[in-house]
């Protein structure tokens, strides 16, 4: 594999993570009842949709077709985060938990991608700028978890 379908490779596997990670959110913003977590949610779709249009920018560069959708996990995380938001009365904790655990997963991926060393130099910045809001979006949701932990 050249480097160059390397890195188109690897960044639409990224931009995959990241519409899964716009749809997680969503999905969270419509089953919860409060407002202020419902905006939180959308406000950190919206940013994680601007890192997938980033990535498509950068593949479009590169001359390759960029990835425009997310993956069947993420319809089937789309179902389980329904069933236990019904179980749960949409109990916030559940889906804020919901949440971190696609988070978690997310994060890993861009940490993976990072530490891939045949990614031009061009590209793994591309990336560190995206894995920016993918990490504050780990933590901002891993911080919340654990304060409504404490809470409940």
């Amino acid at each position: 594999m050249t480097s160059t379908s390397h890195d188109i490779s690897t960044l639409n596997g990224l931009i995959v993570s990241a519409l899964d990670s716009v749809d997680g959110y969503i999905a969270a913003a419509d089953r919860t009842r409060s407002g202020r977590l419902g905006g939180l949610f959308r406000a950190r779709a919206y940013e994680r949709g601007i890192v997938a249009h980033s990535f498509q920018v950068q593949v479009e560069r590169l001359g390759g077709t960029p990835a425009d959708h997310g993956t069947l996990r993420a319809d089937a995380h789309r179902v389980f985060t329904n069933l236990e938001a019904a179980e749960t009365g949409k109990d916030v904790q559940a889906i804020v938990a919901a949440v971190e655990r696609g988070e978690d997963q997310v994060k890993a991926r861009f940490e993976t991608a990072l530490k891939d060393d045949r990614l031009s130099a061009p590209v793994k910045a591309t990336i560190e700028t995206g894995f920016t809001s993918v990490h504050e979006g780990h933590g901002q949701m891993r911080d919340l978890k654990h304060s409504l932990e404490t809470q409940g």
